[in-house]
């Protein structure tokens, strides 16, 4: 710093000062302008986090809503499932118990009618007992029917998938259809070259006889051609016929219950129910075996079935018994419905066989304590009043019979928990409504 004489700093002096000053406000100046730059960017920032915080929670929030709606909807769908499945569960236990009284009385009544039928008769009488019998069998069939798809939709029935040979099955069905399609002047061939499949026997052989009763039904003309094919790894069945066809609106919609269509069988065929193409499906998919069709008006339909190849040789069917002569035979009949009681001693007599008819295990323990001869077989009931068994009656006469005593058990129930227990028992199962022919051939068999 230059002093003046005086003492006083000189102009020079002063300049320098105010530039240096200036310098250090310019410098002030940029440090706080940088500063609250700083302070604006922090706080923007600050700003903006707590945006998106309030945005994130919102979204959370909404999330969180979905979940509890979709949780409760869930929730809803569980219990409307477990609702329909108890609701199908009852329906089937229903059917099962309605089926069982209601095919009581077809059972009497075709066993009458059979009875009746091995009478002397006119011929007016015995046309009109063959439509009295027809009548009846279309009754049958439309109550087991509406059972199997009450079972089926109730996921009750269980396919036991085994070993199939196939020419024998398509063989054996073209024997049993043949007579009906030559009275229609029908050809019925069959083509399948050495192919086992997978499948449950059964519920196959079912499928295919609803397919090929189908064919015949809406064929006219012609013929119907089951085949089975090796297709892609696989097995495909084919039932072609040459018949009336379906017209396209209705291909989807003939596998509807109670759906005929617009063709017409002949006026000499009974009609049908409408319901064997539906089982069908419903057999189809409880095997997983595809189901197709195809089909031109007028010319004819093509129903094709997807089966897996099986690599197990198929077993040997067992051999068919030889049926023997029912005469002086003893038959125990334990029947607690008055009417099919009668009508089957009635069928057993005019087999030429000796018959007692009992209500209950206390009428036959009464008879026995009193002198009454054993019988030679048993016809039992499986139901009987007040929650008795017929199987109780077997037990009972074999614990007095120093021989063994064959039994044959009826009921209208197709329960797996019944047959196994009749299983069990020894004892031979046949369902209500009983075939006589069958009856009478099981009998004689078990006789020999």
């Amino acid at each position: 710093m230059t002093l003046h004489p005086s003492g006083l700093e000189t102009d020079a002096s002063l300049r320098r000062r105010i530039e240096k000053l200036e310098r250090i406000n310019a410098a002030l100046m940029s440090h706080v302008e940088r500063s609250m730059d700083q302070r604006g960017s922090a706080y923007s920032l600050f700003q903006t986090a707590i945006m998106l915080e309030g945005r994130v929670r919102t979204r959370t929030e909404e999330l969180t809503g979905l979940m509890h709606r979709l949780e409760r909807s869930n929730a809803a769908l569980a219990a409307a499932k477990e609702e329909a499945e108890t609701a199908n569960r009852s329906k089937t236990r229903f059917l099962a118990a309605a089926s069982h009284d209601l095919l009581q009385p077809v059972n009497a009544a075709r066993l009458s009618i059979s009875a009746l039928d091995d009478l002397p008769l006119p011929p007016e009488a015995r046309a009109i007992t063959g439509q009295v019998e027809r009548g009846l069998q279309t009754i049958e069939d439309l109550i087991k029917t509406l059972l199997d798809i009450s079972k089926l939709d109730a996921g009750i029935v269980r396919p036991q998938l085994q070993a199939v040979f196939l020419p024998d099955l398509l063989a054996e069905l073209a024997e049993r259809f043949k007579p009906f399609a030559e009275r229609k002047g029908l050809r019925l061939a069959v083509r399948c070259p050495q192919l086992t499949v997978t499948s449950d026997v059964m519920l196959l052989q079912r499928i295919l006889q609803n397919l090929v009763s189908n064919a015949i039904r809406y064929t006219a003309t012609g013929g119907i051609v089951l085949a089975g094919r090796r297709r892609a790894g696989g097995v495909r069945i084919d039932v072609t016929d040459t018949g009336c066809g379906i017209a396209a609106e209705e291909r989807d919609l003939v596998f509807e219950e109670f759906f005929r269509g617009g063709a017409r069988t002949s006026s000499a065929e009974e009609p049908g129910l409408g319901l064997g193409l539906s089982i069908v499906r419903r057999m189809a998919q409880a095997l997983d075996h595809p189901l197709t069709l195809a089909s031109r008006p007028d010319h004819g339909t093509r129903v094709t079935l997807g089966l897996p190849m099986s690599s197990v040789p198929a077993a040997t069917a067992p051999p068919v018994p030889v049926a023997t002569r029912l005469s002086g035979a003893h038959v125990l009949v334990v029947e607690n419905d008055a009417a099919t009681a009668d009508a089957m001693a009635r069928l057993l007599q005019n087999w030429d066989a000796r018959v007692s008819t009992f209500r209950d295990l206390a009428g036959v323990r009464g008879a026995v304590e009193a002198g009454a001869a054993l019988p030679d077989i048993l016809v039992l009931d499986y139901h009987l009043d007040d929650g008795a068994c017929g199987l109780d009656v077997a037990a009972y006469l074999r614990g007095r019979s120093a021989r063994p005593l064959p039994a044959i058990v009826t009921t209208a129930d197709h329960s797996e928990a019944i047959e196994a227990r009749v299983a069990e028992a020894g004892a031979e199962l046949v369902h209500k409504p009983v075939k006589p022919a069958q009856l009478r051939s099981l009998l004689t068999y078990m006789l020999a």
